[in-house]
């Protein structure tokens, strides 16, 4: 039997991936707010002019947070970026999305892609 540690509550760990950027000089916003206990998250990286990619949050086998691109592996155009997060928005009331712009790519937290 394994023992998976507590999650943090998705409202904080919001808060303090924004407050992580605003140290860090990275373009954020919060663009729809969703279930501030539980509810998942995509995250649109908008790396300007190479494009967007969208990273869908999951798990990973140990139950820490990860994040898949869910738009797949090369950027894709903002409206393709867009359509993916409207299309997931009708399906989850419970969905945080947020938006970063950063010509580097960064995020204001540890990103486990897999």
């Amino acid at each position: 039997m394994s023992v998976t540690e507590p999650r943090l509550k998705t409202e904080i760990w919001i808060k303090a991936a924004v407050r992580r950027a605003s140290v860090e000089n990275i373009a954020i916003a919060v663009v729809r707010r969703g279930d501030p206990d539980g509810g998942a998250v995509l995250v649109k990286l908008n790396r300007l002019a190479q494009g967007c990619s969208v990273l869908a949050e999951t798990r990973d086998a140990g139950g820490a947070r990860a994040w898949l691109r869910a738009t797949g592996p090369a950027f894709v155009a903002e409206d393709v970026a867009d359509a993916y997060i409207a299309r997931n928005r009708k399906i989850d009331p419970d969905l945080w999305v947020i938006e970063i712009e950063d010509r580097e790519g960064r995020l204001p937290f540890d990103a486990k892609v897999i």
